[in-house]
């Protein structure tokens, strides 16, 4: 009895086994929110003259505009380069039913887990006090396939049509 206990625990250890799946990507979480231009700026900056990006990566419509609506998006691709990948956000605004054309950023970053704030800067976004109505972020690898993906509870209201 022991000396089969023995080998089955040998077994396990000694021999490799599989994890579930080595391309998994996914959205841990993806945040929503508006940023002033000064909220980016660290102490470290006045002495640079460089923004201090604390480890995140930062995507902007406009990358010389800080000030703008910004989606957080933690991303885990632990086993997944995203060299090549890109992120498409589309959102509605209160003006229309309709989304406004997709907006693509680049991810670019090798494998692990990374945190982006992902802007619609400048001139792209209207006014600190407009939020979106819906929105959808989709991270799709540089072979088009779609890797992962997050939105809005209305974007998946039934009865919508969303291309």
């Amino acid at each position: 009895m022991f000396s089969s206990l023995c080998l089955a625990f040998s077994f396990f250890f000694f021999f490799p086994h599989h994890e579930k799946d080595h391309t998994e990507v996914e959205f841990v979480r993806v945040w929503p929110q508006w940023h002033d231009a000064a909220e980016f700026k660290r102490i470290s900056e006045y002495f640079s003259g460089k923004e201090n990006d604390s480890g995140w990566k930062f995507r902007r419509t406009h990358p010389d505009h800080r000030e703008g609506f910004y989606f957080l998006a933690r991303v885990k691709h632990k086993h997944y380069s995203l060299l090549g990948a890109k992120f498409v956000l589309r959102v509605i605004l209160p003006d229309s039913p309709d989304p406004k054309p997709p907006m693509e950023f680049p991810a670019d970053v090798d494998k692990g887990e990374d945190v982006f704030e992902i802007g619609i800067t400048g001139p792209d976004w209207p006014n600190k006090k407009l939020h979106p109505v819906a929105w959808r972020l989709d991270l799709v690898g540089p072979d088009g396939h779609l890797l992962a993906w997050s939105q809005s509870f209305l974007w998946e209201k039934p009865g919508a049509v969303r291309p």
